[in-house]
């Protein structure tokens, strides 16, 4: 029996995680030169999933490191069928369907984020299958429109010999200040195909309490997890929809300002849950917040 809900593998789970950003740049969309991504029509700020997952792998290399079961698939610098040829190396495996089967359990088995987030795993000559993982994430968006800003940088060294120039000009993107808001889910059916433990799950609220801890860059400024608050279920499939838990989350203005002023701190900001509109069966784990 595993006193705590929120690591409960055999349990439906759906959260809300805040963080905010101060001076930085939270996630830079390449297509437009590192602006930080917005929602052109609102004008809210954005940050990718693939950015958060990102820094969770992260920080499971450094607090997983050397311990079995918690390798890293998708690893900067590292090519993705190369991983695939280990689980064939390992298992003494020929090409075939057979193999192929073999090759997915291992892969589940070694790597952390194949586990919890899945993978797709089919190309070159030793493919290992497709996994659905039982953790996804949404994008998180800013509660309230961010100003992204373009600031002008000096440099006071050259880049080449030959140049005559003393200083060279850059720039860096920031917005002054955003609190994003986002939400995951976690199916303990799929999370019984890939051999997720509650260690697993440990694992993953740990890092996601550290992912900007040790994540810093100047241009991301000051990030900071402001909440992370689980929902629990009952059972594998679940007591209610996703929705009608995480939107118990209330986010508002708490400015004493008036005329009000610009949102700059979370201080701002009154955090709230309504635990009276929980159906029956739903824990709540306040983690963070």
């Amino acid at each position: 029996m595993i006193d705590a809900a929120h690591l409960d593998p055999t349990r439906k789970h759906d959260f809300v995680f805040l963080f905010d950003v101060i001076d930085g740049n939270p996630n830079g969309d390449p297509d437009g030169g590192g602006i930080p991504r917005t929602d052109p029509e609102t004008m809210q700020g954005l940050v990718t999933d693939v950015a958060i997952k990102r820094k969770i792998r992260n920080m499971v290399s450094l607090l997983g490191e050397g311990k079995p079961g918690n390798a890293i698939y998708v690893e900067a610098g590292v090519a993705l069928n190369a991983q695939h040829e280990r689980a064939y190396k390992e298992l003494d495996l020929s090409a075939g369907k057979a193999s192929e089967l073999s090759a997915r359990r291992w892969m589940c088995e070694n790597f952390y984020d194949v586990r919890m987030f899945g993978a797709v795993m089919t190309t070159g000559s030793k493919p290992a299958g497709r996994v659905q993982g039982p953790l996804q994430l949404t994008f998180s968006r800013s509660i309230h429109p961010v100003l992204p800003q373009e600031h002008g940088i000096t440099r006071l060294t050259r880049t080449r010999e030959d140049d005559t120039k003393q200083t060279e000009m850059g720039s860096k993107y920031a917005v002054p200040y955003g609190l994003y808001r986002g939400v995951g889910h976690f199916s303990a059916p799929l999370a019984a195909r890939t051999g997720v433990t509650a260690e697993d799950l440990a694992l993953f609220w740990r890092s996601m309490t550290l992912m900007f801890e040790h994540d810093r860059a100047s241009t991301r400024g000051e990030m900071a997890l402001r909440g992370l608050y689980v929902f629990t279920h009952h059972d594998a499939y679940g007591t209610a929809p996703a929705h009608t838990l995480t939107d118990t989350v209330h986010i508002t203005p708490d400015s004493k300002q008036i005329p009000p002023t610009p949102i700059r701190n979370f201080t701002d900001y009154a955090i709230t849950v309504d635990e009276a509109a929980l159906p029956d069966g739903i824990t709540l784990t306040r983690i963070i917040g």
